[in-house]
């Protein structure tokens, strides 16, 4: 008889926790307007997206616990996604906007190993602080800058899997394409159209402009001569062309901040300033992606002072919704700002249908 010995095979797996972060910054302008409005009223900051899952900041001007009296300002961060059980960790952090640094930090990340992370149990859930700074203290401290705050927040959602990697694979890297074509816009050889603007050139290839905008294919395949190669543009500025061109090759913007800086010198000529052109640019050759990029510059620069010019450039849609919305929240303000009679002297229907809004908007809050 002979004796088989069975071997058992050898299994192993491997658990793996890892986090998935992102921030989040929220501007608070006017804050000396959100005092008073209750405690435990808050203001919310968008809605953004982390781990998969949607996110918002709570700010409570006159704090979120009856006891204190209003003394403290309370900030939260909300889950706003209909999930159950997610574990994360917080970070939340006043900025200096005095630029010396000294931000103030409440942070979860620093006691993750002895009280490990947090777990929001559904939606609405909430995690923060309530005494979060005490108020007199704030409007005396470089945190508060010409009427404004600034919070970032810093989530980072707990993620567990199994590991079943294989020790053989392969990367795939990100695609490049865009280098590559804005290397062609830069080849000086294999343009086949060119264009003069404020007496400059700039060389370009018809396919790939045809292929983003359908203004150039019917200018290049139905209306142009062939034999006509170079195309004279009249209302345009030859830096805002060249970013026109850079946007169709690299699906990116100009990376020159100073172009896309608003100052608010440039409130009452903000026709004039270089997003608002390139937005014009964007509208009149057929490129939304580029008019949203440019309507997401000019969001992040709505104020008081600023919504009323902003709502004059607003023929596209998203733009003119959110200073619509940004007049409603703020009315008395935004009346007695200078925009408000710059749009009244300079576009009087745009200054009624803003007023409208904003008075509609108004009356249902007191429904």
């Amino acid at each position: 008889m002979v004796n088989r010995r069975v071997l058992g095979s050898q299994t192993s797996s491997k658990s793996v926790t890892e986090t998935m972060s992102g921030s989040h910054e929220f501007v608070i302008k006017g804050y000396s307007l959100t005092k008073g409005m209750g405690i435990g009223k808050y203001i919310a900051s968008e809605t953004f997206i982390v781990g998969g899952f949607q996110w918002a900041i709570y700010f409570f001007p006159d704090g979120r616990d009856p006891k204190d009296n209003a003394a403290y300002v309370s900030v939260f961060v909300t889950l706003h996604s209909e999930s159950t059980n997610v574990r994360v960790l917080f970070d939340l952090t006043l900025l200096d906007l005095c630029k010396k640094g000294e931000h103030k930090v409440h942070s979860h990340f620093s006691h993750s190993l002895t009280i490990g992370p947090y777990t929001l149990i559904n939606l609405g859930s909430m995690w923060g602080y309530t005494r979060f700074f005490k108020r007199r203290h704030l409007e005396t401290s470089n945190f508060l800058k010409d009427d404004c705050l600034k919070i970032n927040c810093t989530i980072a959602v707990l993620v567990s899997s199994i590991d079943s990697s294989q020790l053989n694979t392969i990367q795939v890297p990100e695609s490049d394409i865009g280098e590559h074509f804005g290397m062609l816009l830069e080849d000086e050889e294999s343009f086949d159209v060119t264009f003069s603007v404020g007496g400059e050139r700039f060389h370009a290839h018809k396919l790939v402009l045809a292929a983003q905008s359908t203004m150039f294919k019917t200018q290049f395949f139905n209306a142009m001569k062939k034999d006509d190669q170079e195309i004279v543009v009249i209302d345009m500025e030859p830096k805002v062309f060249k970013a026109l061109l850079h946007f169709v090759y690299r699906d990116t913007l100009l990376e020159d901040e100073e172009l896309f800086m608003l100052d608010s010198s440039f409130f009452p000529s903000l026709s004039e300033s270089f997003i608002a052109k390139l937005l014009a640019a964007g509208e009149k050759y057929g490129l939304p992606r580029l008019m949203l990029m440019c309507e997401y510059i000019l969001c992040k620069d709505i104020s008081v002072d600023s919504v009323a010019n902003i709502f004059a450039l607003a023929d596209a849609t998203h733009l003119k919704s959110i200073c619509q919305k940004f007049s409603a929240e703020q009315l008395a303000a935004v009346m007695h700002a200078d925009g408000f009679e710059y749009l009244k002297k300079n576009y009087p229907l745009l200054q009624s249908e803003l007023l409208k809004t904003g008075v509609g908007c108004e009356k249902e809050d007191y429904i």
